[in-house]
């Protein structure tokens, strides 16, 4: 079953425990943050305002006792969207996001999948498509999977990678 933006939103906000998304492109290409993007990439600055609707979501889900979280899976060096990633992270895991980037130059031999997923509640799947550019296509829950694999890859995922916070210090330091 196709998720478009309304039925995905509150498909997405249903979920009552755990959100996890496995990310593993370079770069994406989301047409609403060009301009932020663009204005990142020429200053080196962001500012996000603490009304942004998708730090917004994320207070309101660790207030209701909801974790969600995302591990980035990527390759040095990092592109320019990553850099600019990154700074949003910064935003994210304040608002109570546990962002961790697992980079394959330190574990290069993971059987993690090459596919971006979110799994809710390690039930739900939801496939994630996007074209060669990263432009997204859309959102597919995957009705009559097993969960299990994804389950697996979420855990393996979470073990090998390490805290946004600590990745970033180790790119300064």
């Amino acid at each position: 079953m196709r998720l478009e933006t309304d039925v995905w939103r509150s498909f997405f906000d249903a979920y009552e425990r755990e959100a996890f998304r496995l990310e593993t492109l370079p770069s994406y290409g989301v047409a609403s943050e060009d301009e932020e993007l663009q204005g990142f990439l020429a200053t080196g600055a962001l500012v996000i305002p603490e009304n942004d609707p998708w730090l917004t979501r994320v207070r309101h889900f660790r207030a209701t006792g909801r974790w969600v979280g995302r591990v980035h899976v990527l390759r040095p060096p990092l592109t320019n969207y990553l850099r600019y990633e990154f700074a949003v992270y910064g935003y994210t895991v304040r608002a109570g996001e546990d962002v961790r980037i697992l980079d394959l130059a330190d574990h290069f031999d993971s059987d993690l999948p090459a596919q971006d997923f979110w799994l809710f509640d390690d039930t739900y799947v939801v496939h994630m498509d996007y074209d060669a550019d990263g432009r997204q296509r859309g959102r597919k829950l995957l009705e009559n999977v097993d969960p299990a694999p994804y389950v697996a890859w979420k855990r393996q995922a979470l073990e090998l990678a390490v805290p946004f916070i600590e990745y970033q210090a180790r790119l300064v330091g």
